[in-house]
């Protein structure tokens, strides 16, 4: 199973920047952001596929940014103005389709370990 590598994660005050970044040994299509604390459940944060389709959770919309170089095994996820509920255990996810294909029907493939980011007011 391919592995996949969350990065980039740490400690903000609110308003703040940081950019996570997720790499995977596999041959990823799809590679979407998910965030989680404890207690709840998953959050879908972003979402973006080699077509270029992008989307992105409530919460987020117009706050963070999601991209995946054409060609490449990797994506970046941009937040910006964030948010102590933006706090959360933020994990990578990959996929060999396109999104339009298997979301929200089911899970992605692929699971890295997470990277934990924390914003502080």
């Amino acid at each position: 199973q391919a592995q996949v590598v969350e990065s980039g994660g740490g400690s903000v005050q609110a308003g703040g920047s940081l950019r996570l970044s997720c790499t995977t040994s596999g041959n990823a299509y799809s590679m979407g952001w998910y965030r989680q604390v404890p207690g709840k459940e998953r959050e879908m944060v972003a979402l973006v596929d080699s077509t270029g389709d992008e989307r992105y959770g409530e919460a987020v919309r117009g706050r963070f940014m999601v991209n995946k170089p054409f060609g490449k095994q990797i994506s970046y996820l941009q937040m910006n103005n964030l948010k102590p509920e933006d706090t959360g255990m933020y994990y990578c996810a990959t996929d060999s389709q396109p999104i339009r294909i298997f979301w929200p029907g089911r899970d992605f493939g692929n699971w890295g370990q997470g990277t934990q980011v924390t914003v502080s007011s």
